[in-house]
């Protein structure tokens, strides 16, 4: 075969026109798209008519759907920090170690558990049998179940989980299911079955060791959920401690950062306690601390512009008219500077909570 042959072969198509200048063509294609250019508008304007027509044609309990409930409630599709390698902890907190506590079929739960500062260099390269073992010997334990949004190494969590561990205290930092690196969805049901199994896995390792359940923010609905369970299991908790509580979230949520901006819109409100409802989503600690025995230790942020003050003091009040001992309920208030995540900082905050625990526990 010639070349001549070749190139017939190379290309079957015949000959077309000479090709035109890349200029040429351009010039065309500009022309082609400015011709075109009212039609799209006129094709864009269509499509957002269309859009508004079915946005106001459904009424607001349509638009405030229970996926979109759930997540301004849990945020927990938000998880920073990002790109931290949850199963090494020792990257970020030391003498810590990650470790997987499996609820039910579906969903796994992640853990850190940090152990005393005091026992840090005994920790050393030690394995998560160690870890579980250390559980008995004698410092106190807390199961630390946090806030919407974010997973364990949040920051502002890591700083809590260090302060208490430089305090002698054993702390276990939850990541509910959907969170973090935890399986399943989360629902107020399922977290609270969460934080049972947590607490009680705990339990059966710690022997006499007590154990404290402390709930922050969203984790305080959490906390006493799970405490009225055990409470009628008749397995009370050690003790509670609530940071930054609210009464239910039913009032909490009206004043949700995210939910603020929605207020003034009519009928808004009432849509969004049906969906609440319809969605099962209540984390009543106004009606949970009427049945709790626990010693119960409130804590508040005199500038929390997240959960007000206000809800703290009326949960106390409550606590304080149902328990019989008067004594095994307290609140302290934090003066300004800490806000909703940062009462960590406080230097009282540490003697605060082992003044109080010990005087229960002795």
């Amino acid at each position: 075969m010639d070349a001549q042959d070749c190139q017939a072969a190379a290309s079957p198509e015949p000959p077309g026109p000479p090709a035109r200048s890349c200029v040429a063509a351009w010039w065309d294609m500009v022309d082609r798209n400015l011709r075109y250019f009212p039609h799209s508008c006129s094709m864009l304007g269509r499509k957002i008519a269309a859009l508004y027509d079915s946005f106001t044609s459904k009424s607001l309990k349509e638009h405030v759907s229970l996926p979109l409930i759930d997540m301004l409630i849990y945020f927990n599709f938000f998880k920073a920090p990002f790109l931290v390698d949850l199963k090494k902890p020792e990257l970020k907190i030391p003498h810590t170690v990650n470790f997987y506590l499996r609820v039910e079929p579906g969903v796994m739960l992640g853990i850190w558990h940090t152990v005393p500062s005091c026992r840090g260099e005994d920790a050393k390269g030690k394995d998560c049998c160690w870890y579980e073992a250390a559980l008995r010997d004698g410092n106190p334990i807390i199961v630390y179940l946090h806030g919407s949004a974010e997973h364990r190494a949040a920051s502002h969590r890591l700083k809590l989980v260090k302060v208490l561990s430089d305090g002698g205290f054993h702390v276990l930092s939850v990541d509910y299911r959907g969170f973090g690196d935890s399986t399943g969805k989360p629902t107020e049901e399922g977290l609270t079955t969460d934080a049972i199994c947590v607490y009680e896995w705990t339990k059966a390792r710690s022997g006499i060791t007590p154990v404290c359940l402390w709930g922050h923010s969203l984790g305080t609905g959490v906390a006493t959920n799970a405490a009225k369970v055990l409470e009628e299991k008749g397995c009370p908790v050690d003790a509670i401690v609530l940071e930054a509580p609210f009464t239910n979230m039913w009032v909490a949520s009206i004043n949700y950062p995210l939910l603020k901006i929605y207020r003034n819109i009519p009928g808004f409100l009432r849509t969004l306690m049906d969906a609440l409802r319809k969605d099962k989503i209540v984390f009543p600690n106004d009606e949970n601390v009427k049945f709790l025995s626990s010693p119960l230790l409130i804590l508040h942020g005199e500038d929390d512009r997240t959960v007000p003050l206000e809800y703290g003091k009326k949960l106390y009040e409550i606590a304080r008219n149902a328990y019989r001992n008067k004594e095994r309920v307290k609140m302290v208030i934090f003066p300004p500077g800490f806000q909703h995540n940062l009462l960590c900082k406080s230097p009282t905050l540490l003697i605060t909570v082992r003044d109080f625990l010990s005087k229960q526990w002795s």
